[in-house]
């Protein structure tokens, strides 16, 4: 079991174990040693005012076994997979903790392919990075806030802002206002660039917002974390369409023009018809979550489309589209993968292609989802001490069985542990609200009696 790596690299407070300075030393040394002989990284990082030193202390390390380092300085997390792809690097790091707050960290790391590291790649690398903390002892001046990562290349950025706009060469936005909210995150670095290019090439409007990162309000009260920050705008600046990102824009959500939240199952729908339409849908099948709505199964299976559904998390959702050939998947959160265009989600481009797809349709973007009808879904996060199996757990298991049983085939029940907060999520989908919120605050009093804070 790997007690480092999560559902989406390591993550933690920024300064305490294991993202205090020793450790992500060890976590450079561990991953260029893995790499074999003078290994390139690519590197990138988010706004927190964390990320700078853990960069350069995991430069310092990298650089210390021998791997040679560049950095692309802010950029988000999909810019840095492509890249590492492009040119041909043997890994590519990332220092963001993508939507949590600005006091967490994290490092992200992508193979030579573009592809998040397989879970045994992981452990054999947090295996090496427990060997360096036990064999070897980080010099001093490898720990200080006081060293600054590889200069940035800012060619970095210019290049994946091209790659964006080649995604979607007839697309224009004539005619219409789009708020985009950049959640004072890595879009910040790219998004404004971006969308001036785009406006330039075929009109359009687009109002900038959340794109001040002061190294401490990324996330806050803004961003995908918040859409209805982005929706309210919409409303009132008379918008077509809002998009907004989190912290490293992996992924995006998006508003209608009546300030309606559009997750990520609405546009695995809309994508997913658009393909199919196209007859590009592999198959006629998407890869979506277990926490996606029991709604877009019953839309897509109207089109005739099959979805599948994968463990939460992007590089599982992946996982599971490149093993039955799915060329589209994604979670209700907003990662979205289109196979052949990205490695993993890439809210930049998301938003991109959603608004071509209501651009080629000539309909708003509330009209192409009108039949989309969601059941009532709750989602309860609780906080825990400790991650115990829950069904170890006599009072918890209990209280699941009695919701499983009691709305059998008129809902879902699905409780898990984040993979990246200690948080336990439980997650209650049914007709009838009364018995899902009831079976929802049963199940969560349960968990919070036994293991809460």
């Amino acid at each position: 079991m790997r007690k480092l790596f999560g559902t989406d690299g390591i993550r933690a407070v920024a300064g305490q174990s294991p993202l205090d300075p020793s450790t992500v030393y060890a976590v450079g040394r561990a991953l260029a040693h893995h790499l074999g002989a003078t290994p390139r990284v690519l590197l990138g990082m988010d706004t927190r005012e964390s990320s700078s030193w853990i960069a350069a202390t995991l430069t310092a390390g990298l650089t210390a076994a021998g791997a040679t380092v560049e950095n692309a300085g802010v950029i988000t997390t999909p810019a840095v997979a492509f890249l590492t792809r492009a040119h041909s690097f043997a890994a590519g790091v990332v220092i963001s903790a993508s939507h949590n707050p600005w006091q967490d960290n994290g490092i992200k790391l992508f193979g030579p392919d573009g592809f998040k590291l397989p879970d045994a790649t992981e452990l054999a690398i947090e295996e090496e990075i427990f060997r360096q903390l036990e064999s070897s002892t980080a010099p001093s001046s490898a720990l200080g806030t006081s060293d600054v990562p590889p200069p940035v290349n800012q060619a970095d950025r210019a290049e994946y802002i091209d790659f964006l706009l080649a995604a979607v060469p007839e697309l224009s936005l004539a005619g219409k206002r789009i708020v985009v909210d950049c959640a004072n995150g890595a879009a910040s670095a790219v998004a404004p660039q971006l969308f001036a290019e785009l406006s330039a090439r075929g009109g359009g409007e687009v109002l900038i917002t959340h794109a001040n990162p002061n190294g401490r309000n990324i996330n806050e009260r803004c961003g995908a974390l918040h859409p209805a920050i982005v929706a309210h705008e919409v409303v009132t600046r008379r918008a077509a369409l809002g998009i907004t990102f989190d912290g490293d824009a992996d992924r995006a959500l998006f508003s209608d023009r009546h300030g309606n939240v559009v997750n990520g199952d609405a546009v695995l729908l809309l994508a997913a018809r658009d393909l199919q339409a196209r007859g590009l849908l592999e198959n006629a099948t998407i890869v979506a979550t277990t926490m996606s709505n029991m709604g877009l199964e019953a839309a897509l299976k109207r089109s005739s489309i099959k979805m599948l559904r994968a463990p939460v998390g992007d590089k599982y959702v992946l996982e599971q589209m490149l093993a039955t050939g799915a060329l589209l998947g994604g979670e209700q959160s907003g990662h979205i993968i289109f196979s052949g265009r990205s490695t993993t989600g890439d809210g930049l481009l998301t938003a991109l292609l959603l608004l071509d797809i209501v651009h080629r349709s000539g309909k708003p973007l509330d009209d192409l989802l009108a039949d989309l009808k969601v059941f009532p879904q709750v989602i309860v996060n609780v906080k825990v001490r400790e991650k115990k199996p829950l069904e170890a757990i006599p009072t918890v298991a209990a209280a699941i069985r009695n919701a499983e049983t009691e709305l059998a085939d008129s809902g879902r029940v699905v409780i898990r542990y984040s993979g990246t907060e200690a948080l336990a999520r439980v997650m209650i989908e049914a007709e009838s609200e009364p018995r899902m919120r009831h079976h929802a605050d049963t199940i969560a009093n349960a968990i919070r009696a036994e293991l809460g804070l």
